[in-house]
């Protein structure tokens, strides 16, 4: 394997191994440092900064992020070769945003696929499309968050419009191998039948694609903010009953897609 590309540097927050969410089969997931949105939702907010930080966990330091190489994280990925092979799984990256890492997440995911592992990412595809190119040669699943079709209310919610995941999205679907839209549903933000089904009409405009995930919000992040001495913006926000994700489910269906509910 080239040399170069084992030795090329990045920061990780976490190594996540047996997950079976974010692609096929068994998934080691790699969890990137850095984002460019700022979600009120987002459930990882300690990896949205690319700065090294301690998060104090009811009074006891928990230093989140750690420099590593490709090799490095490679190594680790490998000790899970059998069951990847056992269940159709392989590596994803996630985060934050692992396409603000654009040098680290292309030769990671070049690695994976010399070492003959099955890659995924999980991403926003907030990222200029030439990042989005180097990597589509090596990357089997192409996980993408659509969180609104609203620019403005994209940006009230998460800090910046979406002008740029949309037009990413339109000339991706047509090059990658498989992509799959992810919306993460979020009561008061996007639940409502009308921003479902405007954001599954889209994805079923974008050529490739066959399938949309519904992700109900839940509240699982929510003590990292305390951790992080910072506010939690939703904390009168509930996830939502099963009985409107299937609602919301029969809308996104009549885009003629395959939809589910979960990742």
């Amino acid at each position: 394997m080239n040399r170069s590309i084992l030795s090329t540097p990045g920061r990780i927050a976490d190594i996540q191994r047996f997950s079976l969410h974010d692609g096929p089969g068994i998934r080691t997931i790699v969890f990137l440092k850095g984002c460019h949105f700022r979600c009120r939702w987002c459930c990882n907010p300690e990896m949205q900064s690319y700065d090294i930080q301690t998060m104090m966990m009811d009074g006891k330091p928990k230093v989140v992020g750690r420099d590593v190489t490709v090799g490095e994280v490679i190594q680790e990925v490998l000790k899970d070769r059998d069951f990847f092979w056992r269940s159709g799984g392989g590596m994803t990256l996630s985060g934050g945003e692992c396409l603000s890492q654009p040098d680290f997440a292309a030769a990671l995911l070049e690695a994976a696929k010399n070492e003959g592992l099955n890659t995924a990412i999980e991403s926003t595809a907030y990222a200029p499309f030439e990042v989005i190119e180097r990597i589509l040669p090596h990357l089997d699943f192409f996980l993408m968050d659509i969180k609104h079709m609203n620019s403005a209310k994209h940006k009230e919610y998460i800090g910046k419009g979406n002008e740029e995941v949309l037009a990413n999205a339109k000339r991706l679907a047509p090059l990658a191998k498989r992509l799959i839209v992810r919306v993460p549903t979020i009561p008061g933000f996007n639940d409502s039948p009308a921003e479902i089904e405007a954001i599954a009409r889209f994805a079923a405009t974008l050529d490739g694609v066959e399938e949309i995930h519904l992700l109900p919000y839940h509240r699982l992040g929510q003590d990292k903010y305390r951790w992080l001495d910072r506010p939690y913006t939703l904390t009168d926000i509930l996830p939502p009953p099963e009985e409107h994700m299937q609602e919301l489910l029969h809308v996104a269906e009549r885009s003629g897609l395959r939809c589910q509910i979960g990742g």
